[in-house]
């Protein structure tokens, strides 16, 4: 079999000699070997295929790792990754014990800094080149971001620190939403080329010390009139007003546009802060997935000749098709009800929402602090919001959260996606926080759906509720298969329900572990013990009957909860301390552990924490052994 030029490149460092023919040639076979190793593993790829030849041209001109490159997500780093030494593992991506989706730095020296949110390369990249400063070294220092990214608040903030700090910094714009008119592009190209040389430089140099002979009034005017006219020419007016040296767009596909400007780029050193704006195609080369509408953003495993994707056929709805269809029943009996979502209305399965009411539903962006706080001022003028977010960018607007909605006691609904351990996604898209830091908020309810009925019916009880903000977690993944009504039931607020009587041991569920524990209890009746199921549904505000009547009657309570240490519990024992019930029953805390844990398969996941089906028995039988006497201090 004859190597490919990919065979041969072992590491960025073996690019840095190929003419740019051979970097077209790789170029070709990366965005193949993106597209197979993808196709075996399921994953990202829309977005990595449209950097391909970003990716060649960056490690071709960068002396990385030396020269450090951050990549806004690592929803585009899968080119990156087969570049720099990770190839022969590319096909175990999101795989259990594999090479993680996203960046991330102890997986290599070439991933300067992981991220799984957005919108966070530029303020990295201006610490690294600060930091880089001040220990006095020369190193470049490239973010790129895209993807929607620059949609969030964080990037503008970083922008208009970067051109305040006048550091050394390039940042690339990856705009895969727009296209270049080829003649537009030659001429963008070229008008690129020379403003990013040095001879423009120098002229531009000299023209502003023959500026400095004039009045200051004259040389303010200018000044702008210099920006104003390389804005018209590259649109460019907004990141020079914000203190970057604009360069663009270039057309993010031509190695022949890219190479010269990125080489100028890293040859001119008194550049300071400087944006090249590129635009590139997600999925480009690949046709099924430029026709598709999400571009594959992301896939399940597919057929690399057709693109048809081998999706599990399944009879029982996610919890998320589950949550959107609630939502729906009720929108429909209230128009005062709109949804709002940041960036993920088919993650979030308010696309279905969008469809039904187009003028009810707000696509926000990347920008969850604003969303919250939007929602907060519809909530003020007595419309019914609700915010639906996945846990683990709710985090990104925990201010807003507290100043804006639960100060305020506004009836803000928070629907919150992916609760609990995600799988491929890994940690950094694991929802383990938010019961802990939404349930120390004065004001705020916090439900959590033990089945899919119960997450129909908190929607239901959501929408009803007005005297102040409340929320609801559900996880990823499918639902039991229970049957559904139209429109849910209207929950009364902190009361939680018994499943099943028994004797000694209580377990006291919070959430989708609820089917784990029915499970945990048939297979402990089959050993003789049979045990009192309760499922909270509230972390608050708490059903204390229910809570004290489970410790008087039994002498242990265990709680389960798919979320971190400082949640559900935290609030059971809070409650038992202060009624000074804590004598009453020995309390067992299962919950996830104090870690990130790696990606993996999500029941093996709860497993390995101790809150799978056999894992609770065995906690349950341990014990059982101390049934002869109550617990007592």
């Amino acid at each position: 079999m004859n190597k490919t030029l990919l065979d041969q490149i072992k590491s960025p460092a073996d690019m840095r000699a190929l003419s740019l023919e051979e970097l077209k040639t790789l170029s070709g076979e990366l965005r193949q070997e993106t597209i197979d190793a993808v196709a075996q593993t399921g994953g990202h790829l829309g977005a990595g295929l449209g950097v391909v030849e970003l990716t060649v041209a960056l490690h071709h001109v960068f002396n990385t790792p030396t020269d450090k490159i951050i990549w806004d997500v690592g929803h585009q780093a899968y080119p990156h990754k087969i570049l720099t030494r990770r190839r022969d593992r590319i096909r175990t991506i999101r795989q259990p014990g594999g090479l993680s989706g996203f960046c991330k730095r102890d997986e290599s020296e070439y991933d300067a800094f992981g991220a799984g949110h957005s919108s966070t390369s530029i303020s990295a990249a201006l610490g690294m080149a600060t930091a880089r400063d001040l220990k006095g070294e020369t190193n470049e220092v490239i973010a790129i971001i895209g993807d929607g990214a620059m949609s969030a608040g964080m990037a503008f903030e970083a922008l208009n620190n970067a051109g305040h700090l006048k550091k050394r910094l390039i940042v690339i714009l990856n705009d895969n939403d727009m296209s270049i008119a080829p003649a537009v592009g030659a001429m963008s190209a070229y008008l690129s080329r020379l403003i990013s040389s040095r001879s423009y430089r120098s002229i531009r140099e000299m023209g502003k010390a023959v500026a400095k002979k004039f009045p200051e009034p004259v040389l303010k005017v200018a000044r702008k009139a210099e920006i104003y006219a390389r804005g018209m020419a590259t649109g460019g007016t907004l990141f020079e007003e914000l203190g970057m040296y604009y360069i663009g767009p270039v057309d993010g596909h031509n190695l022949e546009h890219l190479l010269p400007i990125l080489k100028n780029v890293r040859d001119e050193k008194d550049f300071g802060p400087v944006l090249i704006h590129v635009v590139t195609q997600k999925g480009k080369g690949y046709s099924p997935a430029e026709e598709a509408e999400d571009k594959y953003h992301g896939v399940a495993k597919f057929n690399a000749a057709t693109g048809e994707q081998k999706k599990p056929i399944s009879d029982k709805l996610s919890y998320t098709e589950v949550f959107a269809n609630s939502l729906l029943a009720e929108a429909q009996a209230d128009d005062k009800i709109v949804a709002i979502t940041a960036a993920m209305p088919s993650g979030t399965g308010l696309d279905k929402f969008a469809e039904k009411f187009p003028d009810r539903c707000f696509d926000v962006g990347i920008a969850e602090q604003h969303a919250v706080t939007f929602a907060a001022g519809l909530a003020a003028e007595g419309i019914k919001p609700f915010v639906a977010i996945y846990s683990t960018f709710l985090q990104r607007a925990y201010d807003q959260i507290v100043h804006d909605v639960a100060i305020q006691k506004l009836p803000v609904r928070f629907a919150i996606d992916r609760a609990g351990l995600v799988g491929a996604d890994g940690p950094t898209h694991a929802g383990m926080f938010d019961t802990a830091f939404l349930s120390c908020l004065p004001n705020m309810v916090v439900m959590a759906a033990g089945d899919e009925l119960e997450l129909y019916n908190m929607v239901a009880t959501a929408a009803a509720y007005d005297a102040g903000p409340i929320a609801f977690r559900y996880p990823r993944g499918e639902g039991l298969g229970l049957s559904l009504p139209e429109r849910g039931e209207i929950l009364p607020i902190g009361k939680g329900r018994i499943m099943r009587e028994g004797a000694d041991i209580a377990i006291l569920n919070f959430g989708t572990r609820l089917g784990n524990c029915q499970a945990a209890a048939e297979k402990l009746a089959a050993q003789g013990i049979n045990i009192t199921l309760a499922d909270a549904r509230f972390a608050k505000p708490l059903d204390e009957a229910l809570i004290t009547q489970l410790v008087k009657n039994h002498h242990t309570l265990i709680t389960i909860e798919e979320g971190s240490s400082g949640g559900f519990a935290a609030q059971v024992l809070h409650f038992l301390s202060d009624a000074n019930l804590l004598h009453c029953a020995k309390v067992e805390v299962l919950c996830l552990p104090d870690i990130f844990q790696a990606h993996g398969v999500p029941e093996n996941m709860y497993m390995d924490a101790g809150l799978g089906t056999e894992e609770i028995v065995g906690k349950v039988v341990s014990y059982a052994k101390n049934t002869s006497k109550k617990f007592a201090i």
